[in-house]
């Protein structure tokens, strides 16, 4: 062996090296030898490296509470202690040297999951998960499992057990939001179920990969559905259960997802460590130490998982009852669940995570009616263990769920779909913060569909599986069960882990094999002496073309497997006679009921409609400005985070006292009332903003602009409702008194000239005054008593004798056929009282008809204010034709009216 290695036959190569142009002119000897010298050197590293593999299993799997999280934790809480025990732990993960935490800002708890591998792999390298909320500035929490279980332990003292965890995290940060959940796989749907039994403890959650709707998948696709159904149901579980005296081995569940992809298994992972083993041996060690790192589980938990979801399926379709007889129907989240799968997982394809649902809604007016908010995320071609692990994933995908997790929070309920795209390939860059902006298009179950690709044909083959399952299991435990266990010890149960397949491949290639102590030694010269060969060496071509071959021989095996394996299960399952045997009808049926159109469920949807309706008028300012952010932003193909960035800026400024979980239960309101009757809320907008000045509606109207404009331009569609906006901003802008024009009995004409009329005294007074004079005119116009209250005669009356007396005279000699506003502001100064009699001058313009050409300076303020008169405009359809003439008839009224040539002289 020695002779093979570099250090022996390097002098042979340089003496060699002189000639070899001579017995070699087209290099492929040279060529061939290097190509030789470097395989033997590659193989030598690799199985080091397979060695080193093995004494870290065997390393890992001896410590009490293995993991491989990268990251230094404290125990916060342990399972063993609960009042039901557990093998569960809270870890409190410190962050990195250089990065600081908020510890006011939203916890992050990350749980991993329990599926035959250890705990860590959520967080084993900084670009994970917990990396990324920890350089976000989040107190970040672990959910870990110790390898064994504790006797007796069910699947509902784990779920019990977290949500103790999340109460205790709660607890130590009491002034902070509720944490966000982030589950992985087997723990997306452990955390769902502990959200329906426990929803007030949960913040947004985040499922990434995790099987909820187990029926569900594509034809085709997602092979591992149809394990089940042939291998009988979940009597072979049972077995392997009491095989291993009431323990279930997890490595038989790392053997199943092995299976999926053989190519990837058997030669692809282990030629790309012997093709690259001079960088790749770090990456592969560190991942083997999770994947072989195979935990237990209880018979009893794995029975409970593969009979009610596995199997059954009855967490989507809300039939799963604990054993105090409460129900887990997923409809009772309450938090924003965020759904992010691939089309490149096997394990769980996005019809297996998307499906609940179809399962659960008959549409997505369920969906708001039940006040859940779900956001999901399809990505195009990561690999199951890359949704949770790979860190371009994380940098993208995960990073942005992070930036964006509050204003997922506030979004209104209804089916979202989210897409991540990078800021400098957009148009709108320089708008953009981050490197990627996660946008939200709102969908339906009919988008949804297109993902989910339901058949109701295969759903009753499924039902006939569960069927043969319960059966098969009865048979099981009735005839086999009893010698199994009589023949099963403690001690055969061991031996029988330790000889599995998986585990004896770690074992063998380790320091505890004699044969591979030489190994350590030729493996440290190699690398003192290594000679890497490079890319182009015609034979590494060719070994790389052959390693091709090979892995798509055994991936076009896997094709032919999966095709056979699906069609005998379609053409057994299928079979009309079998569906009548177990129970079933063998003709094809209605698609089943969806839990959602139940009575009580329907009972449910009418009374919180009709709570919607009787909210429609009640609120103010705040609730009007929110109404028509959501409604405008309703018109758009997609929002993003900058909105709502703008919109808690909106929060501290005009409610600075409203908390955070106020704001966003406001903005849910506001979007209810929206869905239940649009016209009658936006019509009710003015109502909301009665009382206020036009400065303030004014300051409003600019408030929505500035918050509309952080995402940019708007859309067509979301620009005309925008205009909508404004004009019913303008219609509840307040009006100066008004008085009756007598005057051919024209009532609509007169109120629409009184409104022109009194807008140019506004405006006349707005030269002459300072501002807050005039805002406290305006208010003393709002507060008088309406002029319609007059009797008939009266403005007639009043405008003879204000022509005839003197401007001296003018405010004590006022004829009084009967009190009005005109009266009331005597002792007030000159300034204040003019406004006051121009009402009345106004309504007589007979009064001095040569006068009107020689106040055409005092005209000018009302053709100076077209504004104003638009912004009412809307209003003035109950006056007719003739408001559009107020103006000219104000005019020259204002021009023959005494006060007129009072200001003259």
């Amino acid at each position: 062996m020695n002779a093979l290695m570099p250090s022996a036959t390097a002098p042979l190569f340089a003496l060699a090296e002189p000639f070899a142009p001579l017995f070699d002119p087209f290099g492929f000897g040279r060529a061939a030898a290097d190509y030789w010298r470097d395989s033997v050197e590659r193989s030598i590293l690799y199985w080091d490296v397979m060695r080193q593999r093995g004494n870290e299993y065997l390393e890992h799997i001896e410590k009490t509470r293995p993991t491989v999280l990268g990251f230094d934790t404290d125990i916060v809480m342990e399972g063993e202690t609960l009042p039901r025990p557990v093998n569960y732990e809270l870890l409190r993960v410190h962050p990195p040297e250089g990065v600081e935490t908020d510890e006011l800002a939203r916890p992050f708890v990350v749980v991993d999951p329990r599926a035959g591998h250890g705990p860590g792999i959520g967080g084993f390298k900084p670009d994970s998960e917990i990396g990324i909320a920890l350089r976000a500035g989040h107190p970040c929490y672990f959910i870990a499992f110790m390898p064994y279980p504790i006797a007796g332990q069910r699947v509902e003292d784990v779920v019990e057990a977290e949500v103790t965890f999340l109460r205790h995290v709660m607890e130590l940060h009491p002034d902070s939001e509720k944490p966000m959940v982030v589950g992985n796989c087997q723990a997306g749907w452990q955390i769902m179920m502990a959200a329906a039994l426990e929803p007030e403890v949960f913040g947004p959650i985040l499922i990434a990969g995790a099987p909820l709707s187990y029926w569900a998948g594509e034809r085709g696709k997602a092979p591992m559905r149809y394990t089940g159904g042939m291998t009988g149901g979940s009597w072979a579980t049972h077995l392997l259960s009491d095989m291993g005296d009431g323990l279930f081995d997890g490595a038989w569940l790392v053997q199943n997802f092995e299976r999926l992809n053989p190519a990837n298994t058997w030669w692809d992972k282990q030629y790309n460590l012997y093709a690259h083993v001079d960088t790749e041996a770090d990456r592969y060690l560190q991942f083997e130490r999770w994947w072989g790192g195979h935990v237990v589980l209880g018979g009893e938990e794995i029975q409970y998982i593969v009979d009610n979801l596995f199997v059954g399926n009855r967490l989507s379709t809300a039939q799963l009852v604990t054993s105090d007889g409460r129900r887990i129907d997923l409809r009772n989240v309450r938090s924003p669940v965020v759904v992010f799968c691939s089309q490149g997982d096997d394990i769980t394809p996005p019809p297996q995570a998307l499906g609940w649902v179809r399962d659960l809604y008959d549409g997505v007016d369920d969906i708001i009616a039940n006040e859940q908010t779900i956001v999901y995320c399809v990505h195009d071609k990561t690999g199951h263990l890359g949704i949770f692990v790979s860190g371009s994933v994380s940098r993208k995908e995960h990073a942005e769920f992070t930036a964006n997790m509050d204003y997922i929070d506030v979004l209104p309920p209804g089916l979202y779909e989210t897409t991540v795209s990078k800021a400098s390939e957009r148009p709108d860059a320089e708008l953009i913060e981050r490197d990627y902006l996660l946008e939200f298009s709102t969908r339906d179950l009919d988008d949804l569909n297109q993902v989910v690709k339901h058949s109701s044909q295969d759903e009753r083959r499924f039902a006939t599986v569960a069927r043969v399952s319960e059966i098969n299991l009865g048979l099981y435990r009735q005839f086999l069960q009893p010698w199994v266990r009589a023949v099963s010890t403690p001690e055969s149960a061991r031996w029988m882990r330790k000889m599995h397949p998986n585990r004896m491949g770690y074992r063998l290639l380790s320091d505890r094999n004699p044969m591979m102590s030489p190994l350590p030694v030729m493996a440290e010269s190699v690398r003192k002496h290594r000679h890497e060969l490079g890319e182009d060496n015609i034979f590494r071509v060719y070994e790389d073309i052959g390693s091709s071959l090979i892995s798509r021989t055994l991936d076009a095996w896997r094709v032919l497997r999966d095709r056979a394996l699906e069609k005998a299960f379609l053409d057994l399952y299928g079979q009309p006679l079998l569906q009548s045997l177990v129970g079933l009808k063998g003709a094809v049926e209605g698609e089943r009921q969806v839990p959602g159109s139940e009575p009580e469920r329907r009972r449910f949807i009418q009374r919180r409609q009709q709570e919607v309706r009787e909210q429609v008028a009640q609120g103010g300012a705040h609730e009007a400005v929110m109404r028509s952010v959501i409604y405008v932003l309703g018109g758009a193909p997609a929002t993003d985070g900058r909105n709502f960035r703008r919109l808690q800026a909106s929060r501290s400024e005009l409610e600075p006292e409203l908390r955070l979980e106020d704001f966003k239960h406001l903005m849910r309101d506001q979007f209810f009332i929206l869905k239940q009757d649009r016209e009658a809320a936006l019509e009710a907008i003015p109502e909301l903003l009665k009382g206020l000045d036009a400065r303030t509606i004014d300051g409003h109207i600019e408030h929505i602009e500035h918050v509309l404009a952080a995402s940019g331009e708007l859309s067509e569609h979301a620009a005309t409702r925008f205009e909508r906006i404004k004009a019913l901003f303008g219609k509840a802008r307040p009006t100066t008194r008004r008085t009756v024009r007598r005057n051919g009995g024209a009532a609509s004409g007169n109120s629409s000239t009184k409104t022109a009329s009194a807008r140019g005294t506004s405006a006349k007074r707005g030269t002459r005054q300072s501002a807050s004079e005039a805002s406290r005119v305006e208010g003393q116009a709002q507060a008088a008593p309406k002029a319609d209250a007059e009797p008939a005669d009266a403005p007639a009356v009043k405008a003879q004798a204000e022509t005839k007396a003197k401007p001296a005279a003018e405010a004590k000699s006022e004829p009084k056929p009967a009190p009005t506003a005109e009266a009331k502001p005597e002792p007030k100064p000159t300034a204040e009282t003019k406004p006051e009699a121009k009402p009345a001058a106004d309504a007589a313009p007979e009064a001095k008809p040569e006068a009107e050409g020689k106040s055409e300076v005092e005209s000018k303020p009302v053709a100076e204010e077209p504004k104003v008169a638009q912004a009412d405009k809307p209003t003035s359809s109950e006056g007719g034709n003739d408001a559009e003439k107020a103006p000219a008839a104000t005019r020259r009224r204002t021009t023959g009216s005494p006060r007129g040539q009072r200001r003259k002289r």
